[in-house]
Order: structure tokens, then sequence, then C-alpha cells
């Protein structure tokens, strides 16, 4: 978003710009999933009817994105010390390689769930 690319450019860690990412996506996902099943959980109530989620293959895709974040926090503070520059900094090469594994772990989270999600794998 703009507010993040502001923020990376206006601090010098770009903390700021790491946690208005995860912070609006946290936003988006808490409101877009949370009013939607409050919604649909006070409409079910109001009929009489119970209101229930088949849990489907979330705790495998979340497992998986818990798995993968700790990875990127992990990569990201080692980015950090000053031989290398910092996260958004230092030599060319080393940006390329982390932003390379940074999409490499994004193309194993959606091939795991996605096998997992097509019972190609097997979930928990």
């Amino acid at each position: 978003t703009f507010a993040s690319k502001v923020a990376a450019c206006q601090d010098k860690y770009a903390d700021a710009s790491v946690g208005n990412v995860t912070g609006s996506n946290a936003v988006n996902v808490f409101l877009g999933i949370g009013v939607a099943w409050t919604l649909a959980a006070i409409v079910h109530w109001s009929k009489g009817e119970k209101f229930s989620i088949d849990p489907g293959n979330l705790a495998f895709s979340v497992t998986m994105y818990c798995s993968e974040a700790c990875i990127a926090v992990l990569v990201l503070v080692l980015r950090r010390r000053k031989s290398i520059g910092g996260e958004l900094g230092g030599p060319k090469a080393i940006k390329i390689i982390t932003s390379m594994f940074f999409f490499s772990l994004w193309l194993v989270y959606l091939t795991m769930s996605s096998l997992e999600a097509y019972d190609v794998i097997p979930g928990f």
C-alpha cells in the first residue's frame, strides 16, 4: 500500500511499514471473516437454528502459514545485521536472494495448501 511505502522510505529500519502491512492484513481478515460470520450467526440464531462451520483444511493452512511466517521473521532478523545493511537495504544481490526466498515461501504455502485441499496429501 501507499502508506507502507511511505513508512518504509521514512523509517530507518522499516518497522513502521512492516507493522502497517501486518496490521492492515489482520484487520482485513478479521473484519472480512468476522463480520460475515457474526451476521450469519445472528441470522441463524434469530431463526432458532444452530450455526456451525466445518473447519475443513484450516488447521493445515494456518500451521503452514505460521511456520513460514516464523521463517520469514528469522530471515528479517538475520538481514537486519549491519554487515548486510538492513532488511530493506544492503547489496543488490542479497536483496534479490531474499526476495526470491520470500517468493518461494509463498509458492510452497500455495502448493502445499492446494495439495492438501484437494486431498493429494494428507492433512491433520
